[in-house]
């Protein structure tokens, strides 16, 4: 069996290096992922009384939370008031889901293409990607309660496609 010459143990040394040093080269070359400033929402309660209530001419709003949790990138949670014949916004889609559930006063909501009206205790769940809206259908006032939540990976992909975007239209 042929000995190993200098050459061929100098070529060992440079493989050996390159193969075991490059995933710490890559590691370092990389951007770091990234990570929520918020630390995961723990159990909490919210005094509907302590909430801040900001107004404006289409009602209010009360943002109850908008944090990660152990199990979700965000969960989001808000209440609204609209007054009478108002609309929150236009038909409109994204990629989270919610729960909409009606505390008091009559609406109507897009789900899955129909307008349904319902009244307090009403239960409306929006699926991702579908179109949806809700509006003050009632003679008085109408507030309900929104639930969205961005599971694991979802924040990460909209902050992805929102670069990829700007970047095509910066070409």
């Amino acid at each position: 069996m042929p000995l190993l010459t200098r050459r061929d143990i100098v070529l060992v040394a440079v493989t050996a290096t390159l193969c075991l040093g490059l995933p710490g080269f890559i590691a370092a070359a990389s951007p770091p992922e990234p990570k929520s400033a918020k630390p995961p929402m723990g159990s909490l309660a919210f005094d509907w009384e302590k909430l801040v209530v900001k107004t404006s001419a289409n009602g209010a709003s009360r943002k109850v939370c908008q944090a990660p949790t152990a199990t979700l990138d965000e969960l989001e949670c808000h209440i609204t008031t609209l007054n009478k014949g108002i609309s929150a916004h236009p038909p409109h889609r994204h990629a989270d889901e919610e729960l909409i559930i009606v505390k008091e006063g009559v609406v109507e909501a897009l789900v899955a293409g129909e307008w349904v009206k319902l009244g307090p205790g009403s239960v409306i769940f929006q699926a991702a990607n579908i179109d949806h809206a809700i509006r003050n259908a009632g003679e008085q006032p109408a507030t309900y309660h929104v639930i969205k939540w961005n599971s694991p990976g979802m924040l990460k992909a909209k902050a992805e496609a929102a670069a990829a975007a700007k970047a095509a239209v910066q070409k």
